[in-house]
């Protein structure tokens, strides 16, 4: 976002439209988002618009490149995709994956309550897996990396099977960052916040040119604060250099680097028992608080960098060539105690000591070129080929060697002896992917086919197992554009992802596969005057993964498996931005997503899937007035509902429901923004996992954080 003083062209304002009432009320109000436009930009019975201070020309998004590597708007891509820009980040001051996802559709964030290290999300039901700048994260044990959001322009959720495109990857979809740019208007900002739970940060972006042809962009941020839970210290320091280099109006050249340190000292991790959580204790209720880790034994840290590069190449107006990479490395040490259930009593704590150590490197390059021709009938081509080198070393202790005992209502820390135990081989493993895909885009009038076909050759390498595999995946889909701005859309989708380990008798497992349909509208309304933008998607899906891996028939085969499971997925999508004349900003999203278990030898059969809950519903609505003694300062609401769910594959354990509201208060003038944001604001104390007895997680309590920003230049 930029504050300004403009003066503006005679667009029309009234008094905004608004939601209130139970959730029926606010489904309605999200639906009611497409008139709303219109009878909000068309209103003649308004005054004009004198005075600008804030704007936020990209806070409603109009293309993506994630979805078909191309710069392609939107409305013409057959999928339903999510792109979280800079202006939606900033106003909600989010500083993670799993809280810019609270208002998109068909992802959940947060499934383990607040965690320091990682982005817990599922997406259509399945782990995404995280890439940054189109090229896939150094994932390791777990399928993102923790990076943190004000280091990048935008959020992209791509919604359904990516294989076709990204190689190895689960079916219900990726997550995408894309890194601040340099830019050669310069500009910057500098941002200082405090917030609960001692929160305190500082942070700058600042960018401008370097002489003729090159250009700068340096972000950096440090933030030290406490969390929720007792003791929990956690440090963050962020850096992020970029150059760009312009050689010709046709030939580009952006270098690319992050840095990232964590440091979070004292961390239990959560892992409360039930009783006192979930189900009832004699002793009352588990304070949310309560730290079953071992302060001064507890800590994680984390190293993780990138360098890299983008290119681009413009041999014509209908050839271009394109190449990113990107290395990467996350190293991890962690040292952990963790409840592990209680005794009979009801009050003394069984923990565990688990240390684990990772080292994860990955190389990844992808290169493509473009090419456009027709006349009446239009194609644009893309031909690719991406490689991956990519190696995961990994220790750990096994997690059953025991702590000293604690009192779950009384704990007393420091009592006894951890014991210092020997690593064990976890993870050592070699894989080196290649891709070549080809995808043609083809336009007759208004009619847009995209078809893509791909082949990946995976060569995976495990102490005494080496796995060679070679997998076909394909998309089909149809756009057509109406005047109006409707676009009713189709398509059809495979994926596939590697699965580890083998079978009793040795065989190494295949990947899983997965497939989708799709069908859905989007809508982008034409003809508004300036000012008035919006963009709304409402998508309906079945999804299917197979060759899943259940437990083994055979008696004799305890603690081995088969792949002879598959799970299907199916949901209704909605989803909605919308911003008028840099005053009044809607985003609106409803998700029904049914999830079931369909072939399993295990409890699992027939069962929805963990952390999926039926329906999601939420809304935000944020107004700033631009005019009059009140101008730049500025005001939102949003409310967040998600229906019960799972944490376990038997379904033995329901998280409830929970409904949860946000707010923002913010003032901009002349290059200064002062802002209070909230979430949770009732401070609702509710249960975002129990998978177990022993295994239950409280989800994030209430928030506010105050922030001074100073913005220069053209930022």
């Amino acid at each position: 976002m930029t504050i300004t003083k403009l003066q503006s062209v005679d667009p029309r304002v009234r008094r905004c439209p608004s939601a209130s009432g139970p959730l029926s009320a606010a489904v309605a109000a999200t639906l009611g988002l497409l008139p709303a436009v219109a009878a909000y930009a068309q209103d003649d019975a308004a005054g004009i618009l004198e005075e600008v201070v804030v704007r936020a020309p990209h806070y409603v998004p109009s293309s993506n490149s994630a979805a078909t590597k191309l710069d392609i708007p939107l409305i013409e891509t057959p999928q339903a995709i999510t792109v979280i820009p800079r202006d939606q980040i900033d106003l909600l001051n989010w500083d993670d994956m799993e809280q810019a996802v609270r208002y998109t559709s068909g992802v959940v964030g947060e499934n383990f309550g607040p965690d320091e290290r990682y982005d817990w999300l599922t997406l259509r039901g399945f782990n995404p897996i995280q890439y940054v700048d189109g090229l896939q994260a150094p994932v390791g044990s777990v399928t993102n990396v923790g990076l943190d959001l004000y280091g990048f322009q935008s959020m992209e959720v791509l919604k359904g099977p990516a294989s076709v495109l990204y190689g190895q990857t689960p079916p219900g979809g990726i997550v995408n960052l894309t890194s601040r740019r340099p830019e050669r208007d310069a500009g910057g900002e500098f941002d200082v916040q405090y917030g609960s739970f001692d929160h305190k940060q500082v942070a700058g972006d600042m960018t401008g040119p370097i002489g003729d042809i090159s250009s700068y962009r340096l972000t950096a941020l440090y933030r030290d604060r406490e969390t929720q839970m007792d003791f929990v210290e956690s440090e963050r320091l962020y850096v992020a250099p970029a150059f760009t280099f312009d050689f010709s109006t046709r030939t580009r050249l952006t270098l690319l680097g992050y840095f990232q340190q964590d440091d979070i000292k004292n961390d239990g991790g959560g892992f409360l028992p039930a009783q006192g959580v979930s189900l009832p204790n004699p002793f009352g209720e588990v304070p949310i608080g309560r730290n079953l880790g071992e302060p001064g034994y507890n800590r994680y840290e984390r190293d993780h960098y990138g360098v890299g590069y983008d290119f681009v190449h413009e041999f014509s107006d209908a050839v271009t060539l394109r190449q990113n990479l990107k290395y990467s490395n996350a190293e991890v040490e962690m040292h952990s105690v963790y409840g592990g259930g209680l005794q009979e009593d009801l009050r003394t704590v069984n923990r565990n000591v688990f240390d684990f150590n990772e080292d994860v490197d990955s190389l990844a390059v992808d290169t493509r070129a473009e090419l456009r021709f027709g006349d009446d009938v239009t194609h644009t081509v893309l031909a690719g080929v991406d490689y991956r080198d990519y190696e995961n070393v990994s220790e750990f202790t096994f997690g059953f060697w025991a702590a000293p005992t604690l009192d779950l209502f009384e704990p007393v820390y420091g009592v006894g002896t951890i014991p210092s135990l020997p690593y064990f081989p976890f993870t050592n493993q070699q894989q080196e992917q290649i891709g070549a895909y080809l995808q043609d885009q083809i336009r007759f009038d208004r009619l847009i086919f995209t078809l893509s076909a791909r082949n990946d050759w995976v060569d995976t390498e495990n102490p005494g197992q080496s796995k060679s595999d070679s997998e076909f995946t394909y998309r089909a889909g149809v756009n057509y554009l109406f005047d109006s701005g409707l676009a009713p859309y189709a398509a059809y989708a495979t994926s596939f992802q590697p699965t580890p380990g083998a079978t009793f008798e040795g065989d190494p497992f295949d990947p899983t596969s997965g497939e989708q349909f799709e069908v859905g509208i989007k809508y982008e309304p034409k003809g508004m005057p300036d000012g008035v933008n919006a963009f709304m998607t409402l998508a309906a899906y079945e999804l299917t993964q197979e060759d899943v891996l259940t437990p083994d028939p055979d008696p004799d085969h305890l603690f081995f498996n088969v792949q002879a499971g598959e799970v299907e997925v199916k949901g209704i999508e909605l989803e909605g931005v919308a911003r008028f004349n840099e005053r009044l900003s809607l985003n609106g999203s409803y998700s029904y997503t049914d999830s079931e278990v369909t072939k399993s030898n295990g409890p699992d059969l027939g069962k929805r899937l963990t952390m999926v809950p039926e329906q999601k519903f939420s809304l935000l609505v944020d107004y700033t007035f631009q005019t009059g003694a009140l101008a730049g300062f500025g005001f939102g609401a949003g409310v967040r509902y998600q229906s019960d769910s799972y944490g376990d594959g038997a379904n033995e354990w329901r998280n409830p429901s929970v409904t949860l509201y946000d707010a923002i208060l913010h003032y901009d003038r002349a290059g200064w923004r002062f802002a209070v944001n909230g979430s949770n604001l009732t401070d609702k104390e509710y249960v975002s996992r129990c998978s177990s007895i022993v295994d239950c997680f409280y989800g994030l309590r209430r928030v506010v954080t105050a922030s001074v920003t100073r913005h220069w230049g053209a930022n």
